[in-house]
């Protein structure tokens, strides 16, 4: 059974059609590229996985039961996190405290309630152990590279339970030993089991990760194959449109 399945999913903004009757499904353990030119409806399908958008059309299943999303926090209790673009870090914090940020650790003493920054430092320690990451608790957010910036938003991922990660263009701006670096965090994603939507624009990148790549072009799904079974050249040519669907 697919850990999510998207049924005829589609999504207009008035007269707009971002999302065009799109149906896919992901596996447990399986990185999926999502790829597409600006404005094929990428961002889209993913804020409406992630709960920042209600389908106009269509259903969400998860583990062969219909999800109705509401808030982000909904898709949070169901195990899907996201780790956007733009990353929402807070420079001035550490790496631990980015990590919690909203969902910190907190103990009483009598009517009084602390934050518990050993309890959170501590376990953010574990988080990029597991990652393999050297990223550590009590760097600044500041000083980071961008690899080590990418390792923080994926951690606050692995706080809860986890089954499907969402990411937006996590290689976009960083240097070649830092993507290295984040590509290495996905595959640690997969060997867990949990699922990963990998918007990128990327083509090396998709095809070094990814098990299956999906291209949307104007809203429609033109291609959804195993890596195996296609090449960057016919990817290019269907979000070009040079090759009209695969």
């Amino acid at each position: 059974m697919a850990i999510l399945e998207l049924s005829n999913i589609s999504r207009h903004f008035g007269a707009i059609q971002a999302v065009n009757d799109v149906s896919l499904k992901l596996d447990a353990g399986e990185v999926v590229g999502l790829m597409g030119d600006n404005g094929a409806g990428k961002s889209t399908l993913v804020k409406m996985i992630a709960g920042n958008f209600r389908p106009s059309h269509g259903t969400i299943q998860m583990e062969g039961r219909e999800l109705i999303l509401h808030r982000p926090l909904d898709a949070r209790q169901h195990g899907i996190e996201i780790v956007h673009q733009d990353l929402a870090l807070c420079n001035n914090l550490t790496a631990a405290a980015n990590v919690f940020l909203g969902r910190e650790l907190s103990r009483n003493f009598g009517p009084i309630k602390v934050l518990d920054y050993a309890a959170m430092y501590k376990r953010a320690g574990q988080i990029f152990t597991e990652l393999k990451s050297e990223t550590r608790p009590r760097d600044l957010v500041q000083k980071m590279s961008g690899g080590q910036r990418q390792a923080v938003a994926i951690a606050r991922t692995r706080l809860t339970n986890s089954k499907i990660v969402l990411m937006d263009e996590p290689t976009a701006a960083i240097s070649v030993r830092q993507v290295a670096e984040v590509l290495s965090l996905i595959r640690r994603l997969r060997d867990q089991g949990i699922a990963v939507v990998l918007i990128s624009h990327r083509m090396p990148d998709v095809f070094d990760v990814a098990d299956r790549v999906i291209v949307l072009r104007r809203g429609n799904k033109v291609a959804d194959k195993k890596i195996s079974q296609t090449s960057p050249e016919e990817v290019t040519g269907l979000i070009t449109g040079a090759i009209v669907k695969a």
